[in-house]
């Protein structure tokens, strides 16, 4: 009997996961509407295309300023404008290098740190889709006040973008965002020690 109860529940367990990825898939891949304008842009570093996204948006006027959460120290605002085909001239003064954050928990309160300084409630969040509902939950736990506009990159056509390259990154980044939406803590350092915004 008991033995019976515990297939059960594993049963049970092993359904819920199941439901929950593919309510997490449909989540990440669903198209979504360009973000509205916002008080700020951040950008969560750690793949292709995303600074460049996050630096054709101020370009275009979504947002007075724009935060690249997670750079390496030494990174230049010029180099990164004309890489992403973007005028340096319309985002001079306008972008903040965060250099402390190396995790998405990190970037998240790196991002709190700069929308508290310039005081905003409305925020556009760039990074790539698969990484998107993770990285909005981050932040909600650290700005729960703030409006959240995604922005997600997609991936481009190419040897990498694969049906099981996809599943894969969906794969582990609903294993986080369970972790992240249980409230488990992070085991790996989130800072820089000693880097901060300029």
């Amino acid at each position: 009997m008991m033995a019976r109860a515990g297939i059960w529940l594993l049963g049970l367990a092993g359904a819920g996961f199941v439901l929950g990825f593919a309510w997490f898939v449909g989540r990440a891949t669903y198209p979504l509407p360009p973000p509205a304008p916002a008080d700020g842009i951040v950008v969560l570093t750690g793949g292709s295309n995303r600074i460049e996204t996050g630096l054709r948006l101020l370009a275009r006027g979504m947002a007075p300023r724009l935060l690249i959460s997670g750079v390496l120290p030494g990174t230049d605002a010029d180099f990164l404008a004309r890489e992403a085909g973007v005028d340096p001239a319309l985002i001079l003064g306008r972008v903040t290098l965060g250099q402390s954050a190396i995790s998405t928990r990190g970037n998240a309160e790196e991002t709190a740190a700069w929308v508290q300084r310039h005081d905003m409630t409305t925020l556009i969040v760039v990074t790539a889709y698969y990484h998107m509902p993770r990285a909005l939950a981050e932040l909600h736990r650290v700005v729960p006040r703030v409006t959240l506009f995604p922005a997600p990159v997609r991936p481009a056509k190419g040897p990498d973008n694969t049906f099981a390259r996809r599943l894969e990154l969906l794969g582990g980044e609903y294993l986080k965002y369970l972790a992240v939406r249980m409230g488990l803590p992070n085991p790996r350092a989130d800072l820089r020690v000693g880097a901060g915004l300029p």
